[in-house]
């Protein structure tokens, strides 16, 4: 069971980070504004703002299992109405279907993982399955460059023929959707057939009622915690998405490789930078990390907007490496800021991963108008929206550290704040 989790982050980090490689097809294939294009990423990460609560609620209804498997029937019938109909007014609803299919996993997944691995594991088997999840993402925009440069063209490989014979000859990357369709209907079937253990919600799983949703949402430390989820998921999904169409426009770099390996390269450093991240906030307070990991991000996207072709091309994936401890630093500090209803907070949290669905749109709109470096320079708001949580934020518990006592000997030190 923990190995079908395992396979399920897999699955999850394939379908939602393919978007950012593939946007310069998109926009050339349907001949789109920056603006039209970004709201395929806008319907895919509004489906989590739309579905993180309600989920939480149909799995205390329910079962794990029947969201699970919902949420792979959602997203078989999101990537096949794509793949069947490839234009841009399928492409909204049907990526809304597969992100409301995301959001349902992301709540219903963690909950298992306790249960099936062990609450004592439960810290490792987290570590892992986010390491997983970020491998996939370092993944797929090579499967996206594979596919593209070899659909059509290698007849001798029996599956890139089979692809070839169902996509517009000059929509090569649409093979993505019929892959994600099979890989959806997989799971589906697999889902449905396994047994799952019987989870109970503990305190900080449970999403809570709607009243205390709304009681929290007028509380100023949750609201402003909202808003820096909402501007961290913003920050991530406005870099990845429009990088490879930034070094297309102003570097003239190939999209198809060179700017997919880009994306590849952010997201796998953002996997290595969380390791990076484990061992200094063992060593310094969170929020100090925190305010150090912004500037060298902001200091990165600087040297990536105005910085020569060489330069952008490094700064860009440099980003995802500072960017690696953001989210678990403000979740935590958001979690150890109430003494309370951590279920619902989390919830609230999470549907502040609708800034990736927002920002995005922003920077496309900007960048109608005013060109696209000039659009990316509101990444630098996000980012100072993330920044400034290492200045005002005030948790009840902090990060345990490693310290030195009066006698010189090491000890571990949890120093709470007044």
């Amino acid at each position: 069971m923990v190995g079908l989790v395992f396979l399920i982050f897999f699955v999850m980090s394939l379908l939602t980070n393919i978007l950012a490689p593939i946007i310069p097809d998109i926009l050339q294939s349907f001949r789109l504004s920056l603006t039209a294009a970004a709201f395929l990423p806008f319907s895919f990460f509004a489906a989590y703002g739309v579905m993180s609560i309600p989920a939480g609620m149909l799995i205390s209804t329910f079962s794990e299992k029947a969201v699970i498997v919902f949420a792979f029937a959602a997203a078989l019938f999101g990537a096949l109405s794509f793949a069947l109909f490839p234009t841009y007014s399928v492409a909204v609803p049907s990526l809304f279907m597969i992100g409301a299919g995301m959001a349902m996993l992301q709540v219903a997944i963690n909950p298992l993982l306790r249960v099936a691995g062990g609450e004592e594991h439960m810290a490792f088997n987290s570590a892992t399955a986010q390491f997983i999840f970020g491998s996939a993402s370092f993944l797929s925009p090579y499967l996206y460059s594979y596919l593209v440069r070899n659909v059509g063209r290698d007849r001798s490989n029996v599956v890139l023929a089979a692809l070839a014979s169902l996509v517009p000859s000059r929509l090569p990357w649409v093979s993505l959707y019929w892959l994600f369709a099979l890989i959806s209907a997989l799971m589906l079937a697999g889902m449905w057939m396994t047994r799952f253990p019987a989870v109970e919600l503990n305190a900080g799983e449970a999403i809570g009622t709607w009243p205390t949703l709304m009681a929290l949402l007028r509380k100023r430390v949750v609201l402003m915690y909202f808003i820096s989820t909402f501007a961290y998921v913003g920050s991530e999904q406005g870099t990845a998405d429009w990088m490879s169409q930034f070094l297309k426009t102003y570097h003239h770099f190939d999209p198809q490789t060179t700017g997919a390996y880009a994306v590849s390269w952010f997201w796998g450093l953002l996997t290595a930078g969380c390791l990076v991240g484990m061992v200094l906030l063992k060593i310094f307070d969170s929020t100090r990390v925190l305010i150090v990991f912004s500037f060298a991000a902001v200091a990165a996207l600087t040297l990536a907007l105005f910085g020569s072709a060489e330069w952008s091309l490094i700064a860009f994936p440099a980003i995802g490496l500072f960017a690696s401890i953001m989210w678990p630093v403000i979740i935590s500090l958001a979690l150890n800021s109430v003494a309370e209803h951590h279920g619902s907070v989390s919830g609230v949290l999470c549907t502040g991963i609708c800034g990736g669905a927002i920002v995005p749109l922003i920077i496309g709109k900007l960048g109608d108008l005013f060109g696209l470096q000039i659009g990316m320079l509101f990444l630098y708001v996000t980012f100072g929206c993330v920044l400034s949580v290492g200045f005002w934020a005030r948790p009840l518990i902090k990060n345990k550290i490693i310290g030195r006592s009066q006698n010189g000997h090491i000890e571990v030190t949890g120093n709470q704040s007044i």
